[in-house]
C-alpha cells in the first residue's frame, strides 16, 4: 500500500489547529466519518487491552446543549459535527482478562493455552498490580493514545478537530447516565469544519524549535 509523502503528512500537520468555531451547517459526510470510528477501533493500547469506550454525540442535539454548560460555556460541543467523548473503565478485572483472552484466541485461531504467558503479565501489571484508581488512570493515558490517533487522522482527511479537556467529567457521567456502568469521562474531541470567521485559523503556530524540543543521541 502506498504510503502518503513526507510533504503531505506535515502541510496537513501544519493546517489543522484545534478550532474554537465550528460551522454548525457543515456535516461529516457518513464514509468519512465511519473510516474515523475505525481509525478509533485501531488505536494501539498497552497490552492491546482497549480499555475504553467511545461515545459518539452526533444527533442528539438537545444533550450537546447540556453538555456546553459542563465544557465552561465551549461551543464546539454543541456546534461541531460529532463530538466524541472517551470514557475509559473504572476498573478491570480477571473476567475481563478471561474474555480478552479468548478473543485473541478466537480471532488468531490459537489455544488459549499458548497466551498463559500474556495472562500473567497483564494478571500481574494490572488486574492485581493496580488498585481500581491506578487502573482508571493507567485507562486513561491509553485514552490519550486514541485521541491522538483520531485527530492526525481526522486531519490527514481535512477535517478539523478540537481536544475538549476543559470539561467537568463527574457532570459528563451524570448527563450521560455513565453512573454504575463501569465507564468513566477522560476526554472529549469535537470533529467537524472550521467556520469561516475562525480567527484562529489563520493564526501562526507557536512552537518551540526542533533544537530545543528534540534530542539525538
Amino acid at each position: 500500500m502506498a504510503a502518503i509523502s513526507s510533504l503531505d503528512l506535515l502541510a496537513q500537520q501544519q493546517w489543522r489547529y484545534a478550532t474554537k468555531q465550528f460551522d454548525p451547517d457543515r456535516k461529516i459526510p457518513k464514509e468519512q466519518w465511519s473510516a474515523l470510528e475505525q481509525t478509533l477501533i485501531l488505536t494501539p493500547s498497552s497490552y492491546g487491552m482497549q480499555p475504553w469506550k467511545f461515545l459518539v454525540l452526533h444527533q442528539d442535539q438537545a444533550l450537546r446543549e447540556r453538555l456546553v454548560g459542563h465544557s465552561w460555556g465551549q461551543r464546539q460541543v454543541a456546534d461541531c459535527s460529532h463530538y466524541v467523548v472517551f470514557t475509559v473503565r473504572t476498573e478491570i478485572t480477571e473476567a475481563d482478562l478471561t474474555t480478552y483472552i479468548e478473543l485473541i484466541a478466537s480471532v488468531r485461531n490459537a489455544p488459549t493455552s499458548s497466551l498463559d504467558s500474556l495472562r500473567k503479565m497483564i494478571l500481574g501489571g494490572v488486574i492485581n498490580g493496580k488498585s481500581p484508581a491506578q487502573q482508571q488512570e493507567w485507562a486513561t493515558r491509553q485514552a490519550y493514545i486514541a485521541l491522538g490517533n483520531f485527530m492526525t487522522s481526522a486531519a490527514l482527511l481535512g477535517i478539523d478537530t478540537c481536544p475538549m479537556e476543559g470539561i467537568d467529567p463527574a457532570k459528563y457521567d451524570e448527563t450521560l447516565g455513565l453512573k454504575g456502568s463501569g465507564y468513566a469521562t477522560s476526554v472529549g474531541c469535537a470533529a467537524g469544519y472550521r467556520a469561516a470567521q475562525d480567527k484562529y485559523a489563520s493564526l501562526a503556530k507557536v512552537r518551540f524549535p526542533a533544537s530545543a524540543m528534540i534530542e539525538r543521541r
